[in-house]
């Protein structure tokens, strides 16, 4: 049976997200702005390829911001 979606974590929280999603479409998923750094199954993403990296049902994105401060 197919289905025309997936279901991934970003950020620890499930998300439903077409069967063709990429990276970018997680990434808007949540509204993050950059700087941020990308990992999918704990494997970096450069910028440069979020969105030709797709996604398959189960995939853990992270997306984290840098935090300033001193």
């Amino acid at each position: 049976m197919k289905t025309n979606a997936i279901t991934v974590a970003i950020n620890g929280s499930i998300h439903h997200l077409k069967a063709n999603a990429t990276l970018n479409d997680a990434i808007e998923a949540i509204g993050i702005k950059p700087p941020f750094a990308a990992a999918v199954n704990l494997q970096f993403v450069h910028r440069q390829n979020h969105a030709q990296h797709r996604l398959c049902d189960n995939d853990i994105v992270e997306l984290i911001s840098p935090i300033t401060g001193g």
